[in-house]
């Protein structure tokens, strides 16, 4: 019999089953974050919500300009001291608290509806964001009684829209960047010389909370940050801020589509919840409701069948409810956005209500594919030949035109 002796211990790396894993995923992480850094990712889903929000908002304060003093102003059944006290306990933010007069609200609207068209034509679209924002929440934190469900949908977006770079493309930034348009960008800096007026006195005043003061002052910090670096040091500061501004962009426009899968997916649930949804009828009711039925006859119709009720009461439910599930898969995201689309412009015709339909489609664009987006673009374009020409490319921008990036 032999003496048991341990076999001698090798020295070679024993190697990890996590081997093969971490290759892969290196790699791959690689490319995600020079994906992310490099440029504005999603250029044109951020454009086409930039368009669709700011259109919206402008129709709707369009549609309203007989009636903004009942809906807003002084004449409003929610009373100016109601609303302060409210807005003093939740410390929402609204520029209109800080007068009672009424040249302040006039001076509110008008600034709102500008900031309106200067976002959807894409000029000064930095500026133009924080104007959008601040009419945005102006508005609709003075009266929150007088809205829907669609400028619930605006209140939300607006904030998320500042924090992208949404003028890459199909703007007028874009244009200016393509053609090279240099100098000192005069009316940019005037622009936020002249924001910044306002806002250091509103701060000293106590008119803004401490967090809206911090957040907005942040933006104008890292703008005289950015027109620096882009004056004084165009190198490596510029690259770096350029990254930090994509990271930014992506974060932003990733809470913009986990807000819209979770609106959905909170309306579903809860629609199953009700017995009306799930007996197949609830679609009946609002099709006979007066307020919600702006074609009678074509309501009336569409209720008197009850195959039709049932397919249109469970088949929103469904859709709803997959819709999170299905941006995974792309080309059935591309139907599944087509079919909530179409949900949308029948709930806007058949119920009245157009602006919610108009801010949920918006919404929805941003997960259609960019050569569907590509394709609408071009198509746009031959309707309209001058607007090819603010059709760029989002690299071909940055590399045709250093200057252009000091606009505000």
């Amino acid at each position: 019999m032999t003496a048991y002796s341990p076999a001698t211990p090798s020295h070679e790396p024993v190697p990890s089953p996590f081997a093969g894993l971490r290759r892969g995923f290196g790699p791959a992480l690689r490319r995600g974050l020079e994906r992310v850094t490099s440029g504005a990712l999603a250029p044109y889903q951020s454009a086409v919500l930039r368009i669709g929000l700011s259109l919206t908002w402008l129709a709707l304060l369009l549609r309203e300009w007989g009636h903004r003093n009942e809906l807003y102003g002084m004449g409003s059944p929610w009373s100016w001291t109601m609303a302060r006290q409210l807005i003093g306990t939740d410390r929402t933010l609204t520029v209109l608290m800080w007068s009672d007069s009424q040249l302040w609200f006039e001076i509110v609207y008008a600034v709102a509806i500008a900031a309106a068209v200067m976002l959807l034509l894409g000029w000064r679209t930095r500026t133009a964001s924080l104007l959008f924002m601040t009419g945005v929440l102006a508005l609709l934190n003075r009266n929150p009684h007088a809205g829907n469900a669609g400028e619930d949908v605006i209140h939300i977006l607006a904030i998320y829209l500042v924090f992208t770079r949404c003028g890459q493309v199909w703007s007028l930034d874009a244009r200016r960047s393509a053609g090279g348009r240099g100098g000192r960008d005069v009316v940019g800096i005037v622009m936020w010389v002249v924001c910044t007026a306002v806002l250091a006195p509103a701060s000293v005043l106590g008119k803004l909370g401490t967090g809206w003061a911090v957040l907005l002052w942040c933006f104008a910090v890292a703008q005289a940050a950015w027109w620096l670096v882009c004056r004084y040091a165009p190198g490596e500061p510029r690259t770096v801020m350029e990254m930090v501004g994509n990271v930014v962009h992506a974060g932003a426009m990733l809470v913009i589509a986990v807000q819209v899968c979770l609106i959905y997916s909170a309306s579903g649930w809860y629609k199953i919840q009700g017995s009306q949804w799930q007996d197949g009828t609830a679609l009946y009711y609002p099709l006979h409701l007066g307020v919600y039925t702006p074609w009678p006859a074509v309501s009336h119709a569409i209720a008197s069948s009850s195959v039709i009720i049932l397919i249109l009461t469970y088949g929103t439910v469904m859709v709803e409810v997959a819709f999170a599930f299905s941006i995974f898969h792309r080309r059935l995201r591309t139907v599944m956005v087509a079919i909530m689309l179409s949900m949308h412009a029948g709930i806007g015709v058949l119920l009245g209500l157009p602006f919610f339909s108009m801010a949920m489609m918006a919404a929805d664009l941003i997960f259609l594919p960019t050569p569907v987006l590509h394709w609408a673009g071009d198509r746009v374009a031959r309707v309209v030949p001058r607007a090819r020409r603010g059709v760029v490319h989002p690299q071909a921008a940055r590399e045709q035109a250093e200057p252009a990036h000091y606009r505000a």
